[in-house]
C-alpha cells in the first residue's frame, strides 16, 4: 500500500502514523512511503502495489492516483483537489467542530471581542474558510461579533505580515480572543502581540489548530491549540481501503460507487496552555481568585481554601464569582482539572493512574466518570483516538 503524504507536515505525519497502526494490526500490509516530493508517487506503470492512501491537497498526486484505477482513499485538509466524480472515498477532519471547540474555549474567558485570522481563499485552503465561517457562526449564536483578517502576506514577507497583524490587533477592543486557522499562523499572532506591546493572554488570548508539539511548547507563551484526530483519520482511511480490496488481484479496476463514501472525523479537543489562561473580569478580588484556581486547582485546593485566601466569606465569594464568571468556584476548579487531565491523556504516555492525581482527581474511576459526564468520552477512548 502506498501512503502518499508530506511527512514534513505535522498533520500528514500523524495520518501516516495512523495508517501504520492499522498495518501493524492487519499483519499483512507492507507500506510504501517516501519523504522527498519528487519520489512520493510510486511508478504506477511498474509498481506492484494494491492500494493507495494519498493527500489530495496536491493536484499532481490527486490526478495521478485517480488515473490508476487502483483502490484508493483520499485524505487532506478540507477537499483540496478531491473530485467526488472519481469515485474515491475521502476521510476528512471536522473543520466546523474544530472552530466550535476553539470558540467555546475563548468564550469561557469572557473576553471583550473576538477575531479570526485565516488564509486567502484557494483550492487548498478551503479548511481555513470553513473554520472561519463556523467560528463566526458559533460566536453569533451567543450574540458575539467577530472581526476577521485574511492573511495577504507569506511568512517570507515577514515585515509586511507583521505590520498587517499589528495594525489589526491594535484596532480590536481588548481583551480579545483570537483563533488562528492553524498553529503556524497562531505563532505569527504571538509575535505580532510582542511587537505591539500586547500581553498574552491578558490582552490577547490566542488559540491555534493542530497541536504541533514543537510549535506549541516552544511558543512564548506556550500555545493553546485544538488537537485533531489525525491518527484516527489515517486509521480510518486504511480501514476503508481494506474494504475496497477484492481477491481478484492487485490490478483490479475500481468499482465507482454512485456516491463515494466521505467520513468526517471529529477533533480530540482543546489542549489548553498559557496563551489562553485568562478570564476577563472587572472585580479585582475575583480576578485574584481565578489566578489562584489556575495555579493550584490540580493540587489539594478546596473552596474553603479559596475563601480564606480571598478574604471573602464563602457566601460572598460564591455570589461574586458566579456573577463575574457565570459558574461556581467548584465548577471552575473542575474545569481546570479536566483540561489538565485531557492535556496529559492526549500529549503524554503517562499511565492513567499517574494522570489522575497529577490533575487533582482522587482516582481513575472518578476521573473517568467526569470525562464521560463533561466530555462525552473516557480517558482510555480519548487516548486511543489520539493514537496512544
Amino acid at each position: 500500500m502506498a501512503v502518499v503524504v508530506d511527512p514534513s507536515l505535522p498533520y500528514d505525519r500523524e495520518i501516516a502514523k495512523g495508517v501504520a497502526k492499522y498495518a501493524r494490526e492487519a499483519g499483512t500490509w507492507r507500506l510504501y512511503i517516501e519523504e522527498e516530493a519528487p519520489r512520493r508517487l510510486p511508478d504506477f506503470a511498474t509498481w506492484a502495489g494494491q492500494g493507495v492512501i494519498a493527500s489530495f491537497d496536491d493536484e499532481r498526486i490527486a490526478g495521478a492516483v485517480a488515473a490508476t484505477g487502483l483502490p484508493a482513499v483520499a485524505v487532506g485538509g478540507g477537499g483540496g483537489y478531491y473530485d467526488p466524480a472519481a469515485g474515491i472515498p475521502y476521510v476528512d477532519t471536522d473543520n466546523e467542530q474544530i472552530a466550535v471547540l476553539a470558540a467555546d474555549h475563548l468564550l469561557e474567558r469572557g473576553l471583550a471581542s473576538y477575531g479570526y485570522y485565516g488564509l486567502a481563499p484557494a483550492r487548498t485552503t478551503g479548511w481555513s474558510q470553513i473554520r472561519g465561517r463556523a467560528f463566526v457562526a458559533r460566536l453569533a449564536a451567543v450574540g458575539k461579533a467577530c472581526v476577521e483578517l485574511v492573511a495577504r502576506h507569506e511568512a517570507t514577507q515577514w515585515r509586511n505580515l507583521q505590520e498587517e497583524l499589528v495594525a489589526w490587533l491594535t484596532s480590536l477592543a481588548l481583551p480579545v480572543g483570537i483563533m488562528a486557522c492553524d498553529d503556524v499562523r497562531a505563532r505569527h499572532v504571538l509575535e505580532a502581540c510582542r511587537a505591539a506591546g500586547l500581553r498574552v493572554p491578558h490582552d490577547v488570548a490566542v488559540i491555534g489548530v493542530d497541536d504541533d508539539d514543537l510549535l506549541c511548547e516552544f511558543s512564548d507563551p506556550p500555545l493553546s491549540s485544538v488537537r485533531q484526530a489525525a491518527r484516527r483519520i489515517g486509521f480510518e482511511a486504511a480501514r476503508v481501503l481494506e474494504g475496497l480490496m477484492q481477491p481478484a488481484g492487485p490490478r483490479r479496476g475500481r468499482t465507482k460507487p454512485a456516491k463515494p463514501e466521505r467520513i468526517v472525523v471529529p477533533p480530540l479537543g482543546v489542549v489548553a496552555r498559557r496563551s489562553t489562561q485568562t478570564i476577563a473580569v472587572a472585580d479585582p478580588a475575583i480576578a485574584a481568585v481565578i489566578r489562584l484556581v489556575r495555579d493550584r486547582a490540580c493540587g489539594r485546593l478546596a473552596i474553603r481554601d479559596v475563601a480564606r485566601e480571598s478574604g471573602l466569606s464563602r457566601w460572598m465569594l460564591e455570589d461574586r464569582f458566579r456573577q463575574a464568571v457565570g459558574h461556581t468556584v467548584h465548577e471552575d476548579i473542575l474545569r481546570v482539572r479536566l483540561a489538565e487531565a485531557q492535556r496529559l491523556v492526549i500529549t503524554t504516555d503517562m499511565p492513567l493512574k499517574a494522570i489522575a492525581p497529577r490533575a487533582g482527581f482522587r482516582s481513575v474511576a472518578y476521573m473517568t466518570t467526569l470525562f464521560r459526564r463533561h466530555l462525552g468520552t473516557t480517558p482510555a477512548a480519548l487516548r486511543r483516538d489520539a493514537g496512544g
